[in-house]
């Protein structure tokens, strides 16, 4: 092989030119593509209602907002919501009114990223989405409940894109290594199975980071290729993406909805009492960027909300692990989170606490200001003891065994039952005790009948 050969400039990167510009070149999203599938059938229909493609990145958004638009003959316009605002806007409405009015031209207006409109810019196009001016496509990788505002959502279908599979992510990256004309064929180069399965790896389903990691290895494999003397094939390997990705970046977004799931994520393996199934989401969340406080934040209402009293240590834990890492820092201190996540998730399970406020506040919302029992009521002064406050109360530590039977709560309340501890954990032993105690108090109503 020719030194020249290994040595081939492109204008534009390996993702842009591999872009595909029909459907027959797409690769993945079966289940919106295949034959008889909702997006075929549209395409096949002609008629393009308007869209929001939800998805990771590199799933093929804008590609088949393109190849959409190129098939049904229309007027294609590309707006980024990061780089442009109302003004732009606008401009392309004018212009779709123009082709529209002289050429009978329709006009598909893609926006990128399109959760970045603020309510009154995605408000801005309400009306010619309903006059049917433009047929709107939003690709966002973000939730879109959350995102886009409900009257525009209500006129578009939303279309969930998947992450590439690794069979569908091979099929990329092999055809841009064999493509002489958009691609690296004329490099000469192959790539070795190790080194292939760790692109794929790395890329984590998006097609454009795959190409950008071969485009990168390619040009470390031709350097290293021209240095050597002897006859080794003209290949990629393990070493030159490792190289090209010194470090992985995993999909997330502390605002959008994968930082919601993995947070449930967490707490669901908390719940379950599963330490492996926590620790990893755990490390996922950590090694994503997420700040440690906030899981601490969340560890410490894990323990109240879902443990409680079964075991009393463990929102000590919680706290002790936030203030460790407040003092450690990170990397030291991400053990006292992975400690703290380790003991919740073996510790007893109880929601007795929670589902009591949930009792409580229904019977306050129900009942409304009930008065104090006068016998509960502190009585300072001659006045308030001649209004009858504190009559009638029964000092516990002047009774047997510490207990009084004695009503505690509003005359309309009596008999209320709010908490009923578990047989897990601490919560048992509390359980045997109050019914113990009930027993007690049960027997002295009798002597005394």
């Amino acid at each position: 092989m020719s030194e020249n050969s290994l040595t081939v400039q492109h204008e534009s990167p390996l993702a842009e030119r591999m872009r595909p510009t029909s459907l027959n070149n797409f690769v993945g999203q079966e289940s919106l593509l295949g034959e008889g599938r909702m997006l075929k059938e549209i395409i096949r229909s002609g008629n393009l209602p308007s869209l929001i493609l939800w998805g990771p990145p590199g799933t093929g958004k804008t590609t088949l907002a393109r190849i959409i638009a190129g098939s049904l003959n229309c007027h294609f316009v590309f707006f980024s919501a990061v780089l442009s605002g109302i003004k732009e806007v606008r401009a392309n409405v004018e212009e779709a009114r123009r082709l529209q009015a002289e050429k009978q031209l329709k006009t598909v207006f893609f926006i990128d990223e399109i959760h970045r409109f603020n309510k009154s810019q995605q408000d801005g196009l309400l009306p010619h989405v309903e006059s049917g001016l433009f047929t709107l496509i939003g690709a966002t990788t973000e939730n879109p409940s959350f995102n886009v505002i409900a009257p525009l959502l209500s006129r578009c279908r939303v279309l969930v894109l998947e992450k590439l599979t690794d069979s569908q992510l091979e099929r990329i990256v092999l055809r841009a290594l064999q493509d002489n004309v958009k691609g690296l064929g004329d490099c000469g180069l192959s790539i070795d199975q190790p080194a292939l399965s760790h692109l794929i790896g790395m890329a984590d389903g998006d097609a454009r980071a795959a190409l950008n990691l071969l485009e990168i290895s390619s040009v470390l494999a031709s350097q290293r290729l021209k240095k050597q003397t002897d006859d080794q094939a003209a290949a990629i390997i393990l070493e030159d993406i490792e190289e090209a990705c010194q470090h992985k970046t995993l999909q997330y977004d502390k605002n959008g909805e994968e930082h919601y799931n993995l947070i449930s994520a967490l707490h669901k393996s908390l719940r379950d009492s599963d330490p492996d199934g926590a620790l990893y989401w755990l490390y996922r969340m950590l090694e994503a960027g997420e700040d440690p406080l906030y899981i601490c934040r969340r560890l410490i209402r894990f323990a109240t909300e879902d443990i409680g009293v079964a075991d009393p240590a463990a929102v000590t834990q919680a706290i002790s692990c936030r203030d460790a890492y407040h003092t450690l820092g990170t990397p030291e201190g991400e053990l006292a989170v992975a400690q703290a996540v380790v003991y919740l998730a073996t510790a007893p399970k109880s929601n007795s606490i929670y589902q009591a406020e949930k009792k409580v506040k229904q019977v306050i919302r129900d009942s409304g200001s009930l008065p104090v029992p006068h016998h509960l009521r502190n009585a300072p002064t001659k006045l308030m003891k001649s209004l009858g406050y504190g009559k009638g109360y029964q000092y516990a530590h002047d009774h047997e065994d510490g207990i009084v039977h004695q009503n505690h709560v509003p005359g309309k309340l009596r008999g209320l039952s709010l908490y009923r501890p578990t047989n897990r954990g601490y919560e048992a032993v509390i359980g045997d005790r109050l019914t113990k105690w009930h027993k007690i108090l049960k027997h002295r109503q009798i002597k005394k009948q």
